[in-house]
């Protein structure tokens, strides 16, 4: 299937879903000391991205027919979890330390995985539905992050009804397209795209889309909002 899909657009995918992780990694570089959450992600990340890469890279994820399918059970649900379990264990000593400036600057990636998702259109392994050609607004999230950034951290001061806002405009953006995702898939639940299908997410390295990439950008916009919200502007 890949072999369809030009050269390029591998290539920047590739280093979108690596710059995702730098900027996540940078979000946590000054502290200090480094602590358990910091170091184990810095272990788990690369790990996780190895094996789905792997797996990838065997047709695994490809297999449709099952329920649920291996995609959400081997690919996004491991991150969920990981989401959810530094919520509850690692809140106090590594979500509230991350910068809340770089977690916004982290979503202008969201540019060119637009991108990539037009090409992998072109290439017919995801649907017109999946692109700014078609529902996918999420484009608009990574072009407002610098004007975000700029009005939401002026006169070294943090603008927090600003940043709320547009966080939850940006989640909100983000859901529609994992929507639109899995209903596109090749599934029992098949809703979208019978004519062309979300097949590229099966396959390396585009499974880091749903395994890495939309995990690492829900985690910036919660761990943002929940530190924005208790008033935490450090």
């Amino acid at each position: 299937m890949t072999g369809d899909i030009p050269l390029y657009a591998t290539v920047v995918f590739v280093l979108t879903a690596l710059l995702t992780v730098g900027f996540l990694f940078r979000s946590f570089r000054d502290l200090r000391p480094p602590g358990v959450g910091s170091q184990l992600l810095v272990f788990l990340i690369p790990f996780w991205m190895l094996l789905t890469g792997f797996l990838a890279s065997t047709g695994f994820y490809a297999k449709f027919d099952v329920f649920p399918p291996r995609i959400f059970i081997f690919g996004v649900l491991p991150s969920l979890i990981l989401i959810i379990g530094y919520f509850i264990f690692f809140r106090r000593t590594f979500i509230e330390s991350l910068s809340i400036r770089t977690l916004t600057m982290l979503h202008i990636i969201r540019v060119p995985v637009e991108i990539c998702l037009l090409w992998l259109f072109q290439a017919a392994v995801v649907p017109r539905a999946m692109t700014f050609e078609g529902w996918n607004f999420d484009i608009l999230s990574g072009l407002t992050a610098p004007l975000a950034y700029w009005l939401g951290f002026r006169n070294r001061q943090i603008h927090k009804p600003l940043l709320i806002v547009w966080n939850l405009f940006a989640l909100g953006l983000l859901a529609n397209i994992v929507i639109i995702a899995i209903l596109s898939m090749p599934t029992s639940v098949q809703k979208l795209g019978f004519d062309q299908p979300n097949v590229a997410v099966a396959y390396i390295p585009f499974i880091w889309l749903p395994a890495i990439i939309v995990p690492i950008v829900l985690f910036a916009h919660l761990a943002s909002l929940w530190r924005l919200i208790r008033g935490q502007t450090a």
